[in-house]
């Protein structure tokens, strides 16, 4: 067989997983709309967007009460995270429920909050756990390792966020 007709068969669609004419996986990606994918990943620019709103006044309002002017709770940091935490995510629930997740808003709006305050809990412990942990089981207590440990239980808790608001929060359907 030329190499012309291997080429042509490999050009033939096939199941994922089944080998083409010359016994090599056929490379064909799952049929994905270009719009599909522009609309999730304006999504998640969105999502990020209010993210970095949210860690914004998380971070600032943190280090104004331990560090700021009059260090308010200089040796509390679980409390200054708990309340920037909270500040945090009412700015994250305006941001998402009117522009992350607009067109997917329910009319249940109580199971919503309630949902979307149960996930944020979740996303909340892991910035406070792993504070805690660098805090007081690794006797890590510079304004530099809070921060870090901040930064990390940030990124774990924004991960579960998201799923969590696609899969249980925002379930409506889509607007034209």
């Amino acid at each position: 067989m030329s190499t012309t007709e291997e080429r042509r068969l490999d050009d033939v669609p096939r199941a994922p997983g089944t080998a083409g004419a010359t016994g090599a996986p056929a490379r064909r990606l799952p049929a994905i709309g270009i719009a599909a994918l522009r609309a999730r990943a304006l999504e998640i620019g969105r999502f990020l967007s209010v993210g970095a709103v949210a860690f914004v006044v998380d971070l600032g309002v943190f280090n104004l009460l331990r560090f700021g002017p009059g260090e308010l709770l200089e040796h509390k940091p679980i409390t200054a995270k708990v309340i920037s935490l909270a500040l945090a995510t009412v700015v994250s629930w305006l941001g998402n429920r009117h522009w992350t997740f607009a067109a997917h808003r329910t009319t249940r709006h109580g199971r919503e909050l309630v949902v979307y305050a149960a996930i944020n809990l979740v996303g909340a412990v892991m910035p406070v756990a792993t504070l805690a942990f660098s805090h007081y089981v690794l006797a890590q207590v510079s304004p530099l390792a809070d921060n870090v440990a901040t930064v990390v239980g940030i990124a774990l808790g924004t991960v579960v966020r998201y799923v969590g608001y696609k899969r249980w929060v925002f379930t409506g359907h889509a607007t034209a």
